[in-house]
């Protein structure tokens, strides 16, 4: 995003108007930024690449019939402060809660569901192990303590220090919100007590499997738990720091129930519709199909292409540099799959005949163990896609009945883990994505016999395919790694996480900023927010 000093070079773009900031890219982080900026007083347009908002949330009707969340599926980390301030609800946005909210089937007839419900989840762990189910509230309980910890970061900016010439004025105000923000953390680490606190940094440094041992016995319920540890990214249940993504996974919540996951209504791309509906309401201007060709700045030098290549002429070297090696890789693949019937799964009888809770949530297939995750990962480590891939199957057609024909079904696979240049073959060979697809599909069948057969068509989308179509650099979810070197002070790059860069009047709203990837909102929020305090001091 930027304001002032640049104008941008669009096909379809108004020619002579002059805006008060442009916002490169209409994904939901974007929209959230152009929402407020126009909300703040400033005119405002969005220059999306395709035909259709979003980004990564987005709803494709892609086999007549059938509307797809291509790519992001569910609904948590939406920061509460958006939905409110923004009224999304009034703009169409509808939360549909998935309980049970977690399935696992298991090759040797039993099952694991899990939900809301801590009576069902007491039942359902017990089958595996007495102590694990007494010991599962404690563990949701610490984890919610360390999410409400958490939570006052991710609604501000970093305690960035000034970059170039500022004011004594400037210099003061900065010092003491740096202060005011560091006296807060260290009250919220006294209250939180030190056997937390100590917990809370084991969390963040561990492995997720040696968090996860600490806590459980049970392999099944291990597995089902780590798969939020490892999702989105070429990482194994032991890499160390491997346990925050598991925090970062259940610090969302629906409707101020905590870590609860939900469907939206119409598809991921209804969240998107609602932002730019609220945003559209306060004055902003959004075109589609409008690519930004070039990058006009105010000393006339030009510069042409993509983010690092629109702005490589003006920028330093060592900002450069830093965003060049960010880590952008990526192990995920999304399928999108219509079907003319539920799948069967063998070791769940809860509704032979139609949709059951097994249907209801997230259903982990191929995970029946930590080792399993590992394996699978080791083998995308050595270049090749898994052999048994670890897939998290959705049907949000149970819940939602606006997105596929009466009795049929949309599912959606998010599988795991598929490097972006396998060394067996191409993603370019339409022989070898097939052959890819259909190991996935013969896993599910070994869970759910006759899955295979139900499918009526189905979209793909690699690692290579998510950057190329949608736009993510390497096809990495969360527009880069969310490692502990990669976030808060450090994230996108060490001395420039208060959204500003060193172009004066360009500034980052995207998941590649502070707090990072996920249906946030939260980059671009915070983004406007930091806009509109430069033009509050330009302006006195």
């Amino acid at each position: 995003m930027w304001r002032r000093r640049f104008s941008a070079g669009c096909a379809r773009a108004p020619k002579g108007k002059k805006w008060d900031a442009i916002v490169i890219g209409g994904g939901h982080n974007g929209l959230t930024a152009a929402a407020y900026l126009a909300r703040g007083g400033l005119s405002v347009t969005v220059l999306e690449r395709r035909h259709v908002i979003g980004g990564a949330a987005v709803t494709e009707e892609l086999i007549p019939g059938f509307k797809f969340s291509r790519c992001s599926y569910l609904q948590s980390l939406l920061r509460p402060s958006i939905i409110r301030e923004l009224e999304l609800a009034k703009h169409g946005l509808r939360l549909l809660k998935r309980n049970p909210s977690s399935f696992t089937p298991c090759l040797d007839g039993r099952y694991l569901l899990l939900g809301p419900n801590k009576e069902l989840n007491h039942s359902e762990i017990s089958k595996f192990s007495k102590q694990d189910a007494d010991a599962y509230p404690r563990y949701e309980e610490q984890l919610e303590k360390f999410c409400r910890f958490m939570d006052p970061l991710l609604d501000s900016p970093p305690p960035e220090s000034l970059h170039g010439i500022s004011s004594f004025n400037d210099r003061l105000r900065n010092k003491m919100h740096k202060s005011a923000f560091w006296a807060r953390c260290f009250r919220q680490a006294v209250s939180l007590g030190q056997r937390d606190m100590v917990d809370f940094v084991d969390l963040l440094l561990s492995p997720a499997s040696k968090v996860l041992n600490n806590w459980f016995k049970s392999n099944v319920l291990k597995a089902t738990l780590a798969t939020d540890a490892v999702i989105g990214a070429t990482v194994s249940v032991h890499t160390p720091g491997s346990g925050y993504v598991l925090l970062h996974h259940v610090m969302g919540e629906t409707d101020s129930d905590r870590g609860i996951w939900s469907y939206v209504e119409g598809g991921m791309g209804s969240v998107s519709v609602a932002i730019a509906n609220a945003a559209k309401e306060a004055g902003a201007h959004i075109i589609t199909s409008a690519e930004v060709s070039q990058v006009l700045v105010e000393d006339s030098s030009m510069v042409k292409g993509t983010w690092l290549i629109l702005f490589s002429n003006v920028l330093p070297d060592d900002f450069l540099h830093a965003i060049k090696y960010t880590d952008y890789s990526s192990g995920t693949t999304k399928i999108n799959i219509a079907v003319d019937k539920l799948p069967h799964f063998e070791s769940c009888k809860l509704s032979p005949s139609g949709a059951g809770p097994q249907h209801v949530g997230t259903i982990h297939i191929g995970a029946e163990s930590m080792e399993e995750i590992h394996s699978a990962c080791q083998e995308a480590a050595n270049g090749l896609p898994s052999q048994r891939p670890i897939i998290e199957m959705t049907i949000p057609s149970v819940l939602d009945k606006t997105i596929s024909p009466p009795g049929k079904h949309v599912i959606n696979l998010f599988i795991q883990y598929t490097p972006y240049k396998p060394l067996d073959g191409s993603w370019l060979d339409p022989t070898y994505r097939e052959s890819f697809a259909q190991r996935c599909f013969k896993l599910i069948d070994e869970y759910a016999p006759g899955f295979s057969s139900s499918i009526i068509g189905y979209d793909m989308l690699t690692p290579r395919d998510l950057e190329r179509e949608i736009g993510l650099t390497g096809g990495n979810i969360f527009h880069g790694a969310m490692g502990l070197d990669s976030l808060f002070l450090m994230r996108p790059a060490k001395g420039w996480s208060n959204y500003r860069t060193p172009l004066q009047g360009l500034y980052l709203c995207g998941s590649g900023a502070h707090p990072g990837g996920g249906v946030m909102g939260a980059p671009g929020r915070n983004a406007a927010h930091e806009v509109l305090q430069d033009v509050k001091k330009q302006l006195k």
